[in-house]
């Protein structure tokens, strides 16, 4: 659907020269939710607006359905980017006009007669939730409000592509979460491809498929969502990640949990069912070891669950190698984050 292939961006001053994307290589599937996640200054919006060539990129290949789209003249340029839709962070949403004006402005600017635009508008608006708003100005609108007439005018020249520019940055949690629902109900309905940047990670994980990680105009790890928040490699992943998980281990914690026996800190990864299965209380009784849950979480991606626990275990250590050894044969992923006291080298196998 959308391919980046060695995408390259580099912006010149006149002392200065900003390298704002370096050989980045995406591929975006028909229908899924890509997010591209990063820190302020990674260069998201920047990547974002190469998609449609809003930002000619220095070097690399920007195709969709196959066509390269740096290769085509304007009015071919211009029937492309009509059918992808861009929602954006602070709304921009003409004053003057009313909810209705501001969803067909862009249908009528396309030719696109009087009897249709009112009867597409009026769909689009029912889908949004605004079909009582039709008459309200944008002053008299609450954030959420706004964001769902931007999505509306986005979606009114029947796009199949939705990029969505830190769509939610400007609201608070409670609308965020209703925008992002609105967002994967249009995805399923109208099968759209949606591609959202954003700082959140919690944003990621309710609604997007796959993820690239953006750092200083790269990308520095991408993959399905289950996989970056069960198994984040890079340190700015974990970082994101981890403030979901809120996965700090204090000194003042191993102090606490120091003992005369072999323990370790576990970072156990549960994904699907197996985030439900009580497999701590089967290791203890098995493998008479002690365990205690330091902190964790079950969470919701898109439906399927995954579990994170912070788990130390302590006890003999023969019978601590067997009980890592089952763990690492009943959960996705098993990580000794911290050794607490003397254990004998062949416990970490």
């Amino acid at each position: 659907m959308i391919e980046l292939k060695n995408i390259t961006k580099t912006f010149y001053g006149r002392k200065t020269k900003v390298e704002a994307l370096k050989n980045i290589n995406i591929e975006i599937k028909e229908g899924e939710v890509f997010g591209i996640i990063g820190f302020s200054g990674a260069g998201k919006s920047t990547l974002l607006r190469v998609i449609n060539l809003l930002e000619k990129p220095t070097s690399g290949e920007v195709l969709i359905n196959g066509k390269n789209l740096l290769t085509l003249k304007e009015k071919e340029l211009r029937n492309v980017r009509k059918k992808i839709g861009i929602i954006f962070q602070q709304f921009h949403l003409l004053s003057s006009y009313n909810v209705f004006d501001n969803v067909a402005e862009i249908l009528r600017m396309n030719g696109v007669p009087k009897q249709e635009i009112n009867k597409k508008v009026k769909e689009l608006l029912l889908l949004v939730g605004l079909e009582d708003k039709a008459n309200q100005y944008p002053a008299n609108l609450s954030g959420g409000q706004k964001q769902r007439v931007g999505i509306a005018r986005a979606l009114a020249m029947d796009p199949d592509i939705l990029l969505c520019d830190e769509a939610t940055s400007a609201l608070d949690p409670q609308t965020t979460d209703s925008i992002l629902k609105l967002l994967l109900d249009i995805n399923k309905k109208l099968g759209l491809t949606i591609v959202l940047i954003t700082h959140e990670m919690d944003v990621i994980k309710k609604v997007c498929d796959r993820v690239a990680v953006m750092e200083k105009g790269e990308i520095i790890e991408q993959g399905t969502v289950l996989d970056i928040f069960s198994n984040p490699v890079e340190e700015t992943t974990n970082n994101f990640v981890g403030n979901v998980y809120e996965n700090l281990i204090t000194e003042e914690m191993l102090t606490a949990l120091r003992g005369d026996d072999p323990s370790f800190i576990l970072r156990l990864a549960f994904r699907g069912d197996s985030a439900l299965n009580p497999v701590l209380s089967e290791v203890a009784t098995s493998y008479s070891v002690t365990s205690n849950i330091v902190h964790g979480s079950i969470t919701y991606l898109k439906g399927t669950p995954l579990g994170i626990l912070f788990v130390h275990l302590s006890g003999d250590p023969d019978k601590l190698s067997q009980a890592i050894s089952y763990l690492e044969e009943k959960v996705y992923r098993v990580e000794v984050i911290r050794e607490i006291s003397g254990k004998p080298k062949e416990v970490l196998v």
